[in-house]
């Protein structure tokens, strides 16, 4: 008997450990990105990217490099929202720049969240939203660039198709 509450115990944590690992259950993604520049340089270049795409103006080809609002900038912290065209779900984006290498270099975190609570599938927006900030402003082609994520760090990742989104 104690065996079997032990095997059934087991089984649960196991499974919990396994949904756990499934990638979030709510509609976001987190992405690393490292660079051979400077932070200033990468804090300016996105700060100028979502002040660019604050109005339509972006979305005429059914895109959505559009409708980013700057929240807040400093130097290590950016806070950004962006609504999408056509059902108007606001997402809470974040970045947070770290120099390292003698400042030579910069390591940003970035998060998009989906602010409505029910959102759980999002055909990989979320990334696209941070995606298109970093290709729009050129940082995709700067030195040193890499980008880290998984399907398990963003909604429906491996679905995502930036063009559109």
């Amino acid at each position: 008997m104690h065996l079997t509450r032990w095997l059934i115990l087991g089984t649960v944590i196991l499974g919990m450990v396994v949904l756990c690992n499934a990638g979030p259950f709510h509609a976001e993604c987190r992405v690393q990105w490292y660079f051979g520049i400077p932070c200033r340089w990468v804090y300016e270049a996105l700060v100028s990217q979502i002040k660019k795409w604050r109005t339509m103006s972006g979305c005429t080809m059914g895109g959505q490099r559009c409708l980013y609002k700057l929240q807040s900038a400093s130097s290590h912290f950016i806070t950004a929202k962006h609504t999408t065209p056509m059902k108007s779900h606001v997402d809470d984006i974040t970045f947070h720049l770290i120099s390292f290498g003698l400042f030579s270099h910069c390591s940003v975190s970035g998060m998009s969240v989906a602010e409505s609570w029910y959102a759980i599938k999002d055909h990989g927006v979320n990334y696209c939203n941070l995606y298109n900030l970093m290709d729009g402003s050129g940082l995709t082609q700067a030195r040193g660039y890499k980008e880290i994520t998984s399907y398990f760090m963003c909604t429906q990742r491996s679905s995502a198709n930036c063009t559109l989104y």
